[in-house]
Order: C-alpha cells, then sequence, then structure tokens
C-alpha cells in the first residue's frame, strides 16, 4: 500500500523514550550501551539517536553487517569496547547462530563477553530455540534478555521483561509496562480470557503514541481505532495470547496479510503488485509468507505467467528475473525466497483465491482441507514445486 508518515509528538516520545533507557535497559553511568540498529528505522531512532542521547548513556553506533568481515564481528566489538548491554534483532541472532554453527573461529566462545550483563531483542518475536542459544553463548547464562514488543506507532517499548525483576519465559515479551493497558480482544472488543489467542489492543493513551498519520486522519482513525471494535481501543495489528498461568503475552504474528521479513514489514499486497507490473511476463500473483529459520518469515510468491507454465532451467531463469524485478521496484529485502508456476491459482468458484490452501503449500502441508470448492485441482501439485 502507500507508505504512511508516522506522526509523533516532541515531548511525549522524547519522554518515554527516556523512561524506557531507565527501566528495560536499568541503564547507569558506567554501561556501554549498543543497539544495533540502522538510523534509519524507529529503533534506531529512539535507542540509538534519542533514547541514549537522552539519558547520556556512553554508546557504540554500528554502520555496517554482522557478518563483513566476518560473523564474529559482533562479539568482537562487545570484547574490544566492553559493551555491558547488547540490543539486537533475531534476524541476526539467527544469522549468527548458523554462521557459529559452521565455522568455530566467528564463535561468542571466541570473544570475551564477559562485560555483559544485559541482553535485548527487537524487531519481531524471537523464537524459544534463538532465545536460548543468545542466553547460554551471549550471554554465559547470567545476562536476562528483554524481549522487547512494541511499533514504530507506539514510539518506544511497550512489553518486555524488566531485568532482574521479571521471571524469564523464552519467546515471550511478558509484560506491559507502567501505565500500559494491554490486552487481547476478539474481533469486536470484548476481553477474552487467559490461553486463548486473540488480537492485541491498548485500552488507554500513553506518551509515546502515534498522533496521526501525516496528512492523513482518517487513515489513521480506520487503521488504528477501528470502528468495529467500538472507536476507543488502539489495534496494534498483531496476534497474542496470554499464558493461562502467568498472564504473560506471546506475539502470534500479524492479523492481517502483512509479512514480517527480517524486522521488515511488508504487504502481501505491495509484492503482488511488483510482480503484476511486470506485465510483459506475469497474469497473475499471489504472495504468502512462511516460517523462515533465517528471516522469522520468507516471502512466497505463485505466479501465473503470460505463456506456457515453465519449468527446470527456463522456470529458473524466470524465477531470477522476477526476483531481480521485486528488488527493483520495492527493494532488495522483498525478493520472494520461492517462487512457483501454475497454470492458474487455486480459486473458489466466486473467483477468490484461495490463499490459506496457498498458505499450507508454502509450508510444505498435505492439504487436508476442503478442496471441493477449486475451479482446477489439478494445479495444487503444480504449485508444489518451488524455484
Amino acid at each position: 500500500g502507500k507508505p504512511k508518515g508516522v506522526q509523533h509528538s516532541t515531548g511525549g516520545y522524547l519522554l518515554w523514550a527516556k523512561l524506557t533507557m531507565d527501566w528495560t535497559f536499568d541503564l547507569k553511568p558506567e554501561d556501554v550501551f549498543w543497539c544495533t540498529a540502522d538510523i534509519g528505522w524507529i529503533t534506531g531512532h529512539t535507542y540509538v539517536a534519542y533514547g541514549p542521547l537522552a539519558a547520556g548513556a556512553t554508546q557504540i553506533i554500528f554502520e555496517g553487517v554482522p557478518t563483513f568481515p566476518n560473523a564474529g564481528r559482533f562479539w568482537q566489538m562487545i570484547e574490544r569496547h566492553k559493551c555491558s548491554i547488547f540490543y539486537t534483532a533475531p534476524t541476526a541472532i539467527r544469522s549468527l547462530i548458523k554462521a557459529a554453527e559452521s565455522d568455530a573461529s566467528v564463535h561468542p566462545d571466541r570473544s570475551d563477553l564477559s562485560s555483559l550483563r544485559i541482553l535485548g531483542s527487537v524487531g519481531e518475536p524471537i523464537n524459544p530455540e534463538a532465545w536460548m542459544w543468545y542466553y547460554k553463548n551471549v550471554g554465559h547464562e547470567n545476562c536476562p534478555i528483554v524481549d522487547t514488543f512494541w511499533q514504530t506507532e507506539t514510539g518506544g517499548h511497550m512489553m518486555t521483561p524488566l531485568p532482574g525483576a521479571t521471571p524469564l519465559v523464552p519467546g515471550s515479551c511478558t509484560l506491559p509496562l507502567p501505565g500500559i493497558m494491554a490486552a487481547i480482544v476478539d474481533e469486536v472488543g470484548n476481553d477474552i480470557p487467559n490461553g486463548t489467542g486473540g488480537i492485541l489492543v491498548v485500552k488507554r493513551p500513553w506518551p509515546s503514541m502515534i498522533r496521526t498519520i501525516w496528512n492523513d486522519p482518517e487513515r489513521f482513525k480506520k487503521s488504528y481505532f477501528p470502528e468495529e471494535m467500538g472507536g476507543k481501543l488502539y489495534l496494534a495489528g498483531d496476534g497474542a495470547v496470554r499464558s493461562a498461568d502467568r498472564g504473560y503475552f506471546r506475539i502470534t504474528g500479524r492479523i492481517d496479510d502483512v509479512l514480517n521479513v527480517s524486522g521488515h514489514r511488508m504487504g502481501t499486497m505491495e509484492i503482488e503488485s511488483a510482480l503484476v507490473a511486470k506485465s510483459d511476463l506475469v497474469a497473475e500473483a499471489a504472495v504468502v509468507g512462511r516460517p523462515d529459520d533465517l528471516t522469522g518469515e520468507a516471502i512466497c510468491a505463485f505466479v501465473v505467467l503470460k505463456r506456457a507454465r515453465p519449468s527446470g532451467d527456463e522456470a529458473k531463469a524466470i524465477a531470477k528475473e522476477l526476483r531481480d524485478w521485486v528488488a527493483k521496484e520495492i527493494g532488495p529485502i522483498a525478493k520472494p525466497k520461492d517462487i512457483r508456476f501454475g497454470e492458474n491459482l487455486p480459486k473458489t468458484r466466486s473467483g477468490k483465491i484461495m490463499r490459506r490452501l496457498l498458505r499450507s503449500l508454502a509450508k510444505g502441508e498435505s492439504i487436508t482441507q476442503d478442496t471441493s470448492t477449486l475451479e482446477n485441482p489439478a494445479i495444487l501439485d503444480q504449485l508444489g514445486q518451488a524455484y
């Protein structure tokens, strides 16, 4: 869709940036703080520029990628600069796990990480396996992990364990910060009991909340305070569940067709539109996400060409051409990981693309759901082949 400018206020945003530096990171004068985020997105705004500077923190600012000149770079920098608070993304952690497991010379064990006292995670929910690796190999089981849930629109942290105060559960952002009235509700805004998945909302305002969408107040109201929920609840756009025992929150993923690839949010519609814009080649496209060990979610595109369905080397060449096209239209992060070609797409008799079926195909699951409404059941076999 059309890019939106999230408008923040100066006072409330700065206040929350400073407060969360103190609360979430337990910042002390002797700390060396390092948030690895790029300064061009909200994590870099709040936790590289405004928060650390407002708090008077000593901080490391980093430009580049964690795997160059080698994948031990993060760990070497922590040792060199005696970093005590380290804040990075699950995608970075997953890529470094992969590197460390294939090359012992870049394993965190090769660096002295004894200066660390707090680890943090940001950008998307961290899977429990990556959490455990981070806790054991980077924190040596001495450093609490603050698994922070928040959004561009919230300005700063909304839910996170407080280091040393909140018992940790791998994969859970635990509890809201003071003043954040988070809840899980059904489609019309009614609270639902712990242990049942639903829609994440916030019931009261907070200092650093989005004030409007730049030049589009109607879209702001419709997107974040939908009428069907009474117009008074902030809709985060994420699904979540609270544990039955402790009431801890766990974010289960986007409720709309938004993919989270390496912490970057992208609408499936946007990628579909880019593919179809290659009008000399593509007749129709549908995009879904599937779980991916490295990027959290991977983009899987189902494509119908304006020519016969390709196979073998021809299919590989066209898939490459389409990936390069999407990278040019949107950016490299939007390149589909899998491209699958079919003579047509699975549709209901009324012409709606059966996206739930495509999600199952993308994940490699056997199709158990009812396909009796399918126009052409034979295409399921075609769409099983990824390039």
